[in-house]
């Protein structure tokens, strides 16, 4: 239910404009999965948000929709009775960013790479769903901003916010927490879905692929791995997703190399053999091959 939910939640974001006020949220329950200790996966309705609790207070990374404050709220209380202290934006979406404002005004400082508070604060348009995203209240943008990595050291971990290059955005960042071995990926993995990869805000194919590479060199067997959306994967199952993507790639390119058109790779149905395991969220697999062709094909202009 949960990944109906968080695959739902996304789907919503992306479709139609005021989103928040036109649907009711209200039967969306925040369930909480422990990942390790004092560290939890939480999933509602939007991308997935890691919360860490110790003594230095809380720390969480991506904060779904708005209306969804007050129960992620709640649940963060149930977990912990340290205040909020941070929230780390992995990407710009409001459906990671969208609890920012209520958040922020309880004390949480927001903080992000400098293009996501560059996107979320002028208007924005996501041509793959011909949607159009307001400007957020200066209340939502984050406070903090950093170009490459930052640091925190907190509840007696080092926790790494690494931006990575262009890959489901131009502002992702994943969040490594060294001694738990635990990273978070935001949407540069879609666990069990074909990723969507933002092209009008800067994102890459090639990308998300070098992003998984990148998070597979850190992790080990022991590692657990928050996706931004799906449920929690090892390294194993991040392996089998870069794999994946690899193959796609690769087949994807040779028709365009073919000289295809966009319109004869969609017909050409190159991410058939994948299509059960990945092609069964909001992401079809018509949809998603143009994305990619769109991807590839610029990059090679």
């Amino acid at each position: 239910m949960n990944r109906i939910l968080s695959t739902l939640g996304l789907f919503l974001f992306f479709v139609a404009d005021h989103v928040v006020a036109q649907n009711d949220f209200s039967g969306v329950e925040i369930s909480s999965k422990k990942v390790a200790d004092n560290l939890y996966m939480l999933q509602g309705a939007g991308g997935n948000i890691a919360l860490f609790a110790g003594k230095d207070g809380a720390f969480m990374v991506d904060d779904q929709f708005a209306p969804l404050s007050e129960k992620i709220q709640k649940a963060v209380v149930g977990l912990t009775d340290k205040p909020l202290r941070f929230v780390i934006n992995t990407h710009w979406h409001g459906d990671h960013t969208g609890g920012n404002e209520t958040l922020g005004e309880t004390g949480a400082l927001i903080v992000a790479h400098e293009n996501v508070r560059k996107r979320m604060s002028t208007k924005q348009f996501i041509k793959a769903f011909g949607r159009e995203v307001s400007a957020s209240p200066d209340a939502a943008l984050p406070v903090i901003t950093f170009t490459d990595a930052a640091a925190f050291h907190w509840n007696g971990d080092d926790v790494i916010v690494q931006h990575v290059d262009p890959a489901h955005t131009d502002g992702d960042s994943i969040v490594h927490f060294k001694k738990a071995n635990v990273i978070h990926m935001g949407d540069t993995f879609f666990n069990g879905t074909y990723p969507f990869i933002d092209l009008s805000s800067g994102g890459s194919f090639d990308g998300v692929v070098a992003s998984a590479e990148r998070v597979l060199k850190l992790a080990d067997d022991q590692t657990k791995i928050i996706p931004g959306h799906g449920p929690l994967a090892d390294k194993a199952s991040l392996q089998k997703y870069r794999d994946a993507m690899v193959t796609l790639r690769g087949k994807i390119l040779a028709l365009i190399q073919q000289g295809k058109s966009r319109e004869e790779v969609i017909a050409a149905r190159p991410t058939e053999d994948f299509d059960q395991q990945y092609g069964q969220g909001f992401m079809k697999p018509d949809l998603w091959t143009g994305i990619v062709y769109d991807s590839l094909a610029g990059s090679r202009e």
